[in-house]
């Protein structure tokens, strides 16, 4: 009897704790079914609470907008030269410094000219030795011409002293040419700049002794002032160039790497021949004044082409602009401080601006940061952008592109 007593005592609890087991699950399943009704009513047409969502806006304008292009470039000089020497001789002078801006023209060194003077006064001396006996032939032509008349000699002697005259004045052009021919080698003992530029390392001392078939020369110039940059871009994009090309001038301008650093500008000079098969892209030369001189022969550079420009249309900042199941939209907020989700559609896009060619008026506001909390309808406060945290400069020591955290408050 006992034992009967125990298990329906056993059972009694069995069905007390599966009760409860039960009771808890169904109010909690009840529970998760009403909260988020409870915080969409608690939300409401005003945001979290009713109280109004904290926005910034932007609004549309129109003006022309700028379609560009980025690429990645290498300056080219314009112009570089090896300056070797057009004669062998000692090197006697340099008269230049290394990082010299030249002028054509100007005097870079000197080799020793003693031999090159010796030649041109030999040439010089041959003329005039020369010159006297052409003299001399045209004075006996003259006399053999008056006793001709008079028939003291014969026609032939006339005509044999007539070739004499001849071959002397043949003789008195070959020593000009050789006189010429000797001063131009005397000439390149001074050894001058071809081109405007800038001098680069010096390749040999002076006490040398130098020779046009030297492979290094003497120094280089390299032309900076203008100076050239090529880049390629897609071939898709050919076509986009060259009816800018057509149109005109084409801008270029590099992207600075570092806050207040000046910014080159430029235009396209030509545009390669060919495409290449292997990478599908075509090279594209600019010029640029390059005045500031920050563009370096060999060195990288960001470029940026103005491809094309849109003329009178409607811009927004492109963070104004999401995207949902029907394509672009933006919440245009009204004049009653509420919003309203406005289907966009757009036509050229960049990377920080858009062009809408229809859904937006000029002088619309749209919202560019806290979207995600907004509905249509949503009351909306207008806030003021987080300036950002000013750069702090590197320490002595530290590297230029590393900069030091900020210590936490």
């Amino acid at each position: 009897m006992a034992r009967v007593f125990r298990f329906l005592l056993f059972l009694l609890l069995l069905a007390a704790v599966l009760a409860g087991g039960w009771w808890w699950w169904n109010r909690s399943a009840t529970t998760a079914q009403e909260a988020p009704r409870a915080r969409a009513g608690a939300r409401g047409p005003g945001g979290a609470g009713g109280m109004q969502v904290p926005v910034t806006i932007a609004t549309a304008a129109q003006r022309d907008l700028p379609l560009t292009l980025d690429a990645l470039g290498t300056v080219q000089a314009l112009a570089s030269v090896v300056v070797r020497p057009q004669v062998e001789g000692q090197l006697m002078e340099v008269l230049f410094r290394e990082g010299q801006d030249v002028k054509a023209g100007e005097i870079l060194a000197r080799i020793d000219d003693r031999t090159y003077r010796a030649a041109l006064a030999q040439a010089e001396a041959k003329k005039a030795y020369d010159a006297a006996q052409l003299a001399n032939a045209r004075v006996d032509l003259t006399r053999y011409q008056q006793l001709l008349q008079a028939s003291g000699v014969t026609r032939q002697q006339v005509d044999t002293q007539r070739a004499q005259v001849a071959m002397y004045e043949a003789q008195i052009q070959q020593d000009q040419a050789s006189i010429d021919s000797a001063r131009t080698q005397l000439d390149y003992t001074t050894i001058r700049s071809p081109i405007d530029g800038r001098i680069g390392l010096r390749q040999v001392d002076v006490g040398n002794i130098v020779r046009s078939s030297d492979t290094n020369g003497i120094v280089t110039v390299t032309q900076l002032r203008p100076i050239g940059a090529t880049f390629s871009l897609p071939q898709q994009e050919l076509p986009r160039l060259l009816r800018a090309m057509a149109a005109g001038p084409v801008p270029v301008e590099s992207i600075p790497g570092l806050q207040g650093e000046v910014v080159e500008r430029g235009t396209v000079l030509t545009v390669d021949n060919t495409v290449d098969a292997t990478t599908g892209t075509v090279k594209v030369k600019a010029t640029f004044p390059n005045d500031s001189g920050r563009l370096w022969p060999a060195a990288f550079v960001n470029l940026r082409i103005r491809m094309e420009v849109v003329q009178g249309a409607i811009v927004v900042p492109l963070v104004g602009v999401q995207q949902g199941p029907r394509g672009a939209y933006a919440f245009v907020v009204k004049p009653d401080s509420t919003v309203e989700m406005r289907d966009l559609q757009l036509g050229a896009v960049t990377q920080t601006e858009a062009v809408v060619r229809q859904g937006l008026a000029v002088g619309e506001q749209v919202v560019t940061s806290g979207a995600l909390r907004l509905n249509a309808g949503t009351r909306v406060v207008v806030a003021e952008p987080a300036s950002p945290a000013p750069r702090t400069a590197p320490a002595a020591g530290e590297p230029s592109g590393q900069r030091r955290r900020p210590r936490d408050s």
